[in-house]
């Protein structure tokens, strides 16, 4: 008996490994940037330790995703403007499925409707679109459900297209939709006065668990957002904490309730002030980053309620800790965060998370801005430019750039996402391409 309880303890510490090392969602398994993954490649080119590539049929920002031996992707077919939910086999990159879940490319000329990443629990895959359109598969490519957030629930009120990536939660798919009151495109007319939003669904079916308001005071753009909610745990409990309308939450995963919010950091109400990054918790405090080479802001964990100035552990003294669009990535003790300086200047910054003290901050020596996320695992910190060049950087208290390379396409390209890892496994989408780095 007690022979079979051990195995049955390391069978599922095993298991946990396994899914800890993929990289089911935008952030990956610890919803910070992070994985447990080993022996991810540090060095690599187009045509050095590729195990794999694959010409991609349109642009996108969205991040792969790796889920039970599988790829899985949002794109387009530029060409007949539609929106593709597609999966690859990740040993040998062959196509799996494609399957057409939506019409449509784009609201303005900065993104397309395929900007959100997948997730996936493991069996079931949800991809969601700037249209709207949301649809959830099995692994091998069945249709579960389909259907669209506007059409059910309202317009999106966005001056951009509207992107923020769906997670899984408790058998729980939750999406925020952090939006303006009143129409800003003649195409969103008609649709009357909305407010901002965290929806819930359940993942076999689709039915509405809850929907539950997400109030702020911000005014204009500053009320949208293209963050993604995340789920951190701090003393044991989940905690769903959004960005956005000028301040962050954390709200009870279960129901949606608010717990606590902090803000401002724009208590001059300016109203261009849209936020992009979400947020990342670690050893004790969330950070939010406020937009517009803004700092960085970080609020103690553990409180409810309306929490006064006084919840601020911390905020970023100069440019080197801020981000307008990059998340934040926490790693191994410390928080990583990228962003475009003044003078070109493209910083990453190793920042301790009590006190917000500077380990280091150096400039990457690239030539396109970021924009993608940094991502880390196996030591190591991955971070890919506008322009597809990419930098490896120890991870830790010493700065030490490892590997650079030019995965293109060059300098019309604008490659957004990030850079997922698994076990022996980097997977690099460009704007034309995606690699998988590894043997």
């Amino acid at each position: 008996m007690q022979f079979f309880i051990l195995n049955l303890i390391n069978l599922f510490v095993l298991l946990n490994f396994i899914a800890n090392a993929e990289w089911a969602n935008w952030r990956g398994p610890n919803m910070d940037g992070s994985s447990s993954a080993k022996n991810v490649p540090a060095k690599f080119s187009q045509d050095q330790n590729i195990r794999w590539s694959i010409d991609m049929k349109g642009k996108a920002a969205s991040t792969p995703i790796i889920s039970a031996g599988k790829v899985f992707i949002t794109t387009t077919d530029e060409g007949k403007k539609e929106l593709l939910a597609v999966a690859y086999d990740l040993k040998s990159g062959k196509e799996q499925w494609s399957k057409v879940v939506g019409k449509g490319l784009n609201q303005d000329n900065r993104s397309n409707y395929a900007g959100a990443s997948p997730v996936s629990d493991g069996k079931h895959v949800v991809f969601f679109y700037g249209t709207g359109d949301m649809a959830v598969f099995s692994h091998d490519g069945k249709l579960r459900w389909k259907k669209n957030i506007q059409e059910e629930y309202g317009k999106f009120y966005f001056l951009w297209t509207f992107s923020s990536s769906p997670i899984i939660h408790d058998g729980k798919i939750i999406l925020q939709v952090l939006q303006r009151d009143t129409p800003v495109h003649p195409a969103q007319q008609g649709g009357g006065k909305q407010s901002s939003y965290i929806l819930a669904l359940s993942l076999d079916e689709g039915k509405e668990i809850y929907k539950t308001p997400r109030p702020d005071e911000a005014k204009s753009e500053s009320k949208e957002a293209f963050s993604t909610p995340i789920i951190h745990k701090f003393n044991g409990e989940p905690q769903l904490l959004i960005t956005g309308g000028d301040c962050i939450t954390g709200h009870d995963p279960s129901t949606g309730k608010e717990i606590w919010r902090w803000g401002t950091w724009n208590p001059t109400k300016i109203g261009h002030w849209r936020l992009v990054p979400s947020p990342v918790a670690g050893n004790g405090v969330a950070l939010a980053c406020a937009p517009k080479g803004d700092p960085v802001y970080a609020v103690k964990l553990g409180k409810s309620g309306t929490l006064p100035n006084s919840s601020v552990s911390w905020k970023g003294k100069d440019e080197a800790i801020a981000s307008d669009v990059p998340t934040p990535l926490f790693y191994d003790g410390y928080f990583y965060v990228a962003h475009n300086g003044k003078k070109r200047s493209h910083m990453l910054s190793c920042v301790e998370p009590s006190s917000g003290k500077i380990i280091w901050s150096e400039d990457l020596k690239v030539n396109g801005k970021i924009e993608a996320s940094p991502t880390a695992a196996d030591g190591k910190i991955f971070v890919i430019t506008h322009h597809g060049e990419v930098v490896v950087v120890a991870a830790g208290e010493k700065f030490k750039k490892i590997h650079q390379t030019d995965m293109g396409p060059g300098r019309n390209g604008i490659v957004r996402s990030s850079i997922a890892l698994s076990d022996g496994t980097a997977l690099i989408r460009t704007d034309d391409t995606l690699f998988c780095v590894g043997k």
